[in-house]
C-alpha cells in the first residue's frame, strides 16, 4: 500500500514540512502550491530536497476554476494549466490535481466539461503528464464523486483520471456503491481524510476540522473497502486542514498521519482484497485486563507528603523496593508507587514536573505483543539500564513525557511485585477506605495535541471513544473526551481548553507540561467511605448547598438521601442504565487530586456536575492564595 501526505497539513515552511514528512517515514508527498510559491528557492532547488529525503512528489495541486469557464477565462485557463505543467516537470511531478469550479461565471454541463478535460488531457499526454480530476463538495456544478467521474469517463483521455476524497465523499453523505464500478486504473489518486460530524457549512467544516483517520467520526474503513472493489494500486494520501496542525510541531504532526495510516491499514487487514493493498501484519489492538499499577515520582519531602496522604485515604505501605527508594502502596486491587529515587527516569521527571504521575502500568494480554504493535505505530518505545533481580518490563512514552508501561498475567512480569520488592509490616487495622479499583484517570494535555492522544490510545489498545463533551470552567470551557474498554477496566478521560484560564491550562503551566490531573477510585459504599475518610483527616471538598437544592428539585429522591448526600457533600446523576456518586479530596499541592465514585450501572462520569466541581475547587484555589 502506498502512503504519501500533503504538505498542507504542517505547520512551517516547505523545506520544514519536507523534513518532517521523510522523518516520519512517508515516501510519497502532495506539493500545495502556496508552499511552493513561499520557499525561498527556485523549483529545482527544492526538487533536489524532494529527492535527498528520498521522497517522490505524487501531485501538485491545487489547480482551481478550470473546466465550463466561459471566453476569454477558458483560454486563460489552458495558459494556466500550461504554467502549471511547466512548474511540476521542475520538480518532478506527473499529476495536477484540478477541483471542480466554483466560480461564479463557470458554466454548467458535463459535455462542455469533459471537452475541456479531454482538451487539457492532450497537452498534458504530450508531456507525458496527467490530470486527476476532483469533486469539491461546495463545487458550483460538480460536487459529487459520480458526476465528476462521468466527466472523466466522457473525456475519454489516458492522462485524465478521476480523484476520490473521504471528506468530499461523505461531507455530502454520497453512497458508496457506484464506486464499485468505476475502474481501478482510471482512479488517480485516492485522498483521506476524517472529521467530526457538524452541522455547519461544507466549506468551513472542510477547511477547519479535518482531521486524520481514526480522530473524527467519519466511516473510513467503509471507503476504503470501496475503493478496494476497483482494484485501485495507486496512492492512499493523507490531505488534511486543521487549525490544531497547523499550530503544532510538524515532525509530531508527520508522525500522527503516519500512525493513523498504519492502524487504517491494520483494520483492513480482514477485508476483501487486503493483501493485494500489501499491508504488513501487525500485532491486534492490545487488550486491557486493568490498571496495575499507578507511580508517583517524588523527593524525600514530599515523597513524605504522599505517604500521608495515601496513607489518609486508605492506603497502606505494602512493600519496598529491594534495592530502590520505591514503595508500593495498596488498597482493594489498587497499586500506588511512590518512587523517590536520586537518579533514572522517576527523577528526571521530577526535576520536570514536581510530584506527580510518572508512569500508569497496564495489564494486557500480552505485553511483549503490545510493545510491538506500539513500535509499528511509531510510538516511542523506552528503555532505561535494568539492575540486577529486576524485570525489564515493556514501556513506550506517554502524555507529558510519562511511561506507559505493559505488564501481562502470562509471563515472570506478572510475579513482579514478588521478583522486585519486600513485604513490609502491615499497618494497623481500620485504616482503609473501601477503595477497590482505578474507576478512571484524568489527563490534561495541549488544546492542539488532544487529537493526537486520542489516537495514540485508541489506536494501541482494544478501546472505544466516547462522545466529546463541553464542560463549563469558571475560565472557559474545557473539551473532554473519554476512552475505554467496553468492560470499564480502563477508562481514560482527555480534557483540554483553548482558554488559559481554566483549570485544565492551569494545571498545564504549575505542572509544566501535560499529564495526570486527577485519579478517581471506585467504592461500594461512598458514605462509608466518606466516613472513613474523615476520621483519617481527609478534607473533602465543600459543594454549596445550592447545588443540592436543585438537585432536589431535579432528581426525585427521598428526603432522608438527600440529606445524607448533602451532608456529606456527595454529587449525584443517573442515566438510563443506573446511579454515580462522586466526591472529590483537595488538590497535593495544587497538581493533582484525587476523586472517589460510587458506579451502579451508571456509564457516564457526571458531566453535569463538573462545572459545579470546577467551580468549588476554583473557590478553594482563591481562598488559598489569599486577597
Amino acid at each position: 500500500m502506498k502512503t504519501s501526505i500533503a504538505t498542507v497539513c504542517l505547520s512551517g515552511g516547505l523545506s520544514e514540512k519536507l523534513e518532517a514528512i521523510a522523518a516520519a517515514g512517508f515516501r510519497g508527498v502532495e506539493i500545495f502550491e502556496n508552499d511552493l510559491l513561499s520557499y525561498n528557492g527556485t523549483p529545482a532547488d527544492i526538487a533536489k530536497k524532494i529527492a535527498d529525503l528520498g521522497l517522490k512528489v505524487i501531485t501538485f495541486q491545487p489547480f482551481r476554476d478550470f473546466e465550463g469557464m466561459p471566453s476569454p477565462q477558458r483560454a486563460r485557463a489552458f495558459d494556466r494549466a500550461e504554467r502549471k505543467f511547466d512548474v511540476m516537470q521542475e520538480i518532478g511531478c506527473d499529476l495536477l490535481l484540478v477541483c471542480s469550479n466554483v466560480s461564479p461565471d463557470s458554466l454548467g454541463g458535463v459535455d462542455r466539461a469533459a471537452a475541456d478535460f479531454h482538451e487539457l488531457g492532450e497537452r498534458a499526454g504530450k508531456r507525458g503528464l496527467r490530470v486527476g480530476f476532483e469533486a469539491l463538495a461546495w463545487g458550483r456544478h460538480i460536487n459529487d464523486y459520480r458526476d465528476a467521474w462521468e466527466v472523466v469517463r466522457r473525456a475519454d483521455h489516458s492522462s485524465i483520471g478521476l480523484v476520490l476524497d473521504t471528506f468530499h465523499t461523505y461531507a455530502r453523505k454520497t453512497d458508496l456503491k457506484p464506486m464499485h464500478s468505476i475502474p481501478g486504473d482510471r482512479i488517480f489518486l485516492v485522498q483521506l481524510a476524517d472529521a467530526p460530524w457538524l452541522d455547519m457549512d461544507v466549506l468551513s467544516w472542510s477547511r477547519h476540522f479535518r482531521c486524520f483517520p481514526g480522530q473524527g467520526d467519519m466511516p473510513v474503513v467503509e471507503f476504503m473497502r470501496a475503493v478496494m472493489v476497483t482494484g485501485y494500486d495507486g496512492e492512499f494520501s493523507l490531505e488534511i486542514f486543521n487549525d490544531e496542525f497547523r499550530a503544532g510541531s510538524p515532525r509530531s504532526v508527520a508522525v500522527d498521519g503516519q500512525r493513523s495510516l498504519v492502524y487504517l491499514m491494520d483494520q483492513l487487514r480482514d477485508a476483501s482484497g487486503a493483501a493485494a493493498l500489501d499491508i504488513p501484519p501487525v500485532p491486534p489492538r492490545s487488550k486491557c485486563l486493568g490498571v496495575e499499577f499507578i507511580e508517583f515520582a517524588a523527593d524525600d519531602r514530599t515523597a513524605d507528603e504522599l505517604a500521608q496522604f495515601f496513607s489518609g485515604l486508605g492506603f497502606k505501605k505494602a512493600a519496598q523496593h529491594k534495592s530502590k527508594a520505591v514503595t508500593r502502596w495498596t488498597q482493594g486491587a489498587i497499586n500506588l508507587v511512590i518512587n523517590k529515587e536520586k537518579e533514572g527516569f522517576a527523577h528526571s521527571h521530577y526535576i520536570t514536573h514536581g510530584p506527580s504521575v510518572c508512569a500508569i502500568g497496564l495489564k494486557v494480554q500480552s505485553a511483549s505483543a503490545t510493545l510491538d504493535r506500539a513500535e509499528k505505530l511509531r510510538d516511542t518505545p523506552f528503555r532505561q539500564k535494568v539492575g540486577p533481580g529486576e524485570l525489564e518490563i515493556p514501556a513506550v512514552r506517554g502524555m507529558g513525557g510519562s511511561l506507559l508501561y505493559f505488564l501481562d498475567p502470562t509471563s515472570m512480569l506478572a510475579k513482579v511485585w514478588d521478583v522486585e520488592f519486600e513485604a513490609t509490616t502491615p499497618a494497623r487495622a481500620g485504616t482503609e477506605a473501601g477503595l477497590a479499583t482505578v474507576d478512571h484517570i484524568s489527563q490534561s494535555t495541549h488544546y492542539e495535541d488532544m487529537l493526537s492522544w486520542l489516537l495514540f490510545y485508541t489506536s494501541l489498545l482494544d478501546v472505544r471513544k466516547t462522545p466529546q463533551v463541553d464542560v463549563t470552567d469558571p475560565g472557559g470551557i474545557v473539551r473532554s473526551q473519554v476512552i475505554e474498554t467496553t468492560d470499564g477496566t480502563l477508562r481514560i478521560a482527555l480534557n483540554a481548553s483553548q482558554s488559559q484560564r481554566t483549570q485544565s491550562a492551569r494545571f498545564l503551566y504549575e505542572y509544566f507540561g501535560a499529564g495526570v490531573q486527577h485519579i478517581a477510585f471506585g467504592t461500594d459504599d461512598i458514605v462509608a467511605t466518606v466516613a472513613k475518610l474523615k476520621a483519617n483527616g481527609v478534607e473533602i471538598l465543600s459543594i454549596p448547598e445550592n447545588y443540592y437544592d436543585d438537585l432536589e428539585a431535579r432528581v426525585d429522591l427521598p428526603a432522608e438521601r438527600l440529606k445524607v448526600l448533602k451532608a456529606n457533600n456527595i454529587l449525584y446523576d443517573k442515566d438510563a442504565d443506573g446511579e454515580y456518586l462522586q466526591i472529590y479530596t483537595q488538590s497535593f499541592k495544587d497538581l493533582f487530586f484525587f476523586e472517589i465514585v460510587e458506579r451502579k450501572g451508571y456509564k457516564g462520569f457526571g458531566a453535569i456536575n463538573a462545572p459545579i466541581r470546577l467551580n468549588a475547587q476554583s473557590r478553594k484555589a482563591r481562598a488559598m492564595s489569599g486577597p
